[in-house]
């Protein structure tokens, strides 16, 4: 339990710096980004706490060990002897998830696959499913072989309490980078003029208020040889939510969008501190209070919507919070220039193209409107 082990978090493309700084905010001190996420080290403890804390992260893998191996018997041979109970019970079905790479003498990711399942059920009597709640992914890079345990089971963005969706949802995970992308720190209001789902929203009040991420959904971890139910217990536990003084504000022109939303945030417990309205972007007005962040994920062409009609969308857009919103700060997320210049709003250079929902978008962002 308590010798450290290398832990990385998966990070979305594009936005590893985000995660990054998320993680050394959480504590997790030795933080560094390495290709496709972050790695830090720690204990079992940290992992749960990776799984619980981190908004960003899209699952966390406990790095359990490695050897060398140049060919197939000689991976059989050490996946038998590798000490596969420390971590894994018997009594929980696995599957095993291969990758390799041209600098590995064992290139055949099926046949690799197969040894180590044949090893688990001959040498340490566990069961191999293809729908196993527990996922041990392997990959064997020049010669290395180097095993982790996916210990969060379905993907982190899935927080366990939303359950109505759009036609083109932000993922969780995805949402909070992009809060924290925008300078988003849990001390200001958000507005989102097209809030569908009502993810940008519930995110940036589940940050103000202090909530966990993690803290109403199971984990993979909780089905290791390692897991402790009582001090996750203990760890899940809050002494204390935050009242934020500031209001959520969320608008959609879609009716069926807003009672998705309010449903959302009353499952997530965030339902008294936001607001959701029946409204087109271009009629949204500035609510009472302090200047905040105007974030928001339009309809682009090659996700809903036709390209001509969108340019209008986004002029109105545009316009209303030119109109309105002095001070305030926006993020719009899109997969077209053309579709952000449109807006007029004077937006600071892009940065890297971010996957989501089958595209390339990118975060346009703007400093405090004059």
């Amino acid at each position: 339990m308590t010798t450290p082990f290398e832990i990385f978090m998966v990070a979305t493309p594009g936005l590893e710096k985000a995660l990054l700084a998320e993680a050394l905010e959480n504590g997790f001190v030795d933080a560094k980004v390495t290709p496709g996420g972050i790695t830090t080290t720690g204990t079992w403890q940290d992992v749960w706490r990776a799984n619980l804390v981190m908004r960003g992260a899209t699952r966390v893998l406990a790095r359990v060990g490695s050897f060398m191996a140049f060919h197939l018997a000689q991976l059989d041979k050490r996946a038998r002897r590798f000490p596969w109970g420390d971590v894994l019970r018997p009594d929980v079905p696995v599957r095993v998830e291969v990758s390799t790479s041209k600098k590995s003498k064992i290139y055949h990711a099926g046949a690799a696959a197969q040894r180590i399942e044949t090893a688990l059920r001959e040498s340490h009597s566990m069961t191999v499913s293809p729908d196993a709640p527990v996922a041990i992914k392997v990959r064997i890079d020049d010669n290395r072989v180097t095993i982790s345990v996916d210990t969060s089971g379905e993907s982190l963005h899935k927080r366990g309490h939303k359950e109505a969706v759009g036609k083109a949802p932000m993922r969780e995970t995805l949402a909070a980078l992009m809060l924290r992308e925008c300078g988003y720190d849990g001390s200001e209001p958000v507005l989102d003029p097209m809030c569908g789902s009502g993810t940008f929203l519930i995110e940036a009040a589940e940050i103000a208020m202090g909530l966990h991420p993690g803290r109403t959904r199971d984990f993979a971890f909780q089905q290791l040889a390692t897991f402790d139910q009582s001090k996750w217990d203990a760890m899940r536990k809050v002494d204390h939510i935050h009242r934020p003084a500031q209001n959520f504000y969320g608008s959609d022109r879609d009716a069926g969008a807003i009672r998705m939303a309010t449903a959302n945030a009353e499952r997530a417990g965030v339902a008294d501190h936001t607001t959701f309205q029946n409204l087109s972007a271009a009629d949204i007005k500035r609510p009472e209070g302090p200047p905040g962040l105007i974030i928001c994920n339009p309809p682009y062409g090659g996700r809903i919507g036709s390209q001509k009609m969108l340019y209008g969308v986004y002029a109105g857009l545009g316009e209303g919070i030119r109109r309105e919103f002095s001070g305030w700060r926006v993020g719009i997320v899109t997969s077209d220039t053309g579709l952000a210049k449109a807006t007029k709003l004077p937006f600071k250079p892009k940065g890297p193209a971010i996957p989501h929902g089958g595209l390339k978008v990118w975060l346009f962002r703007t400093d405090q409107l004059i």
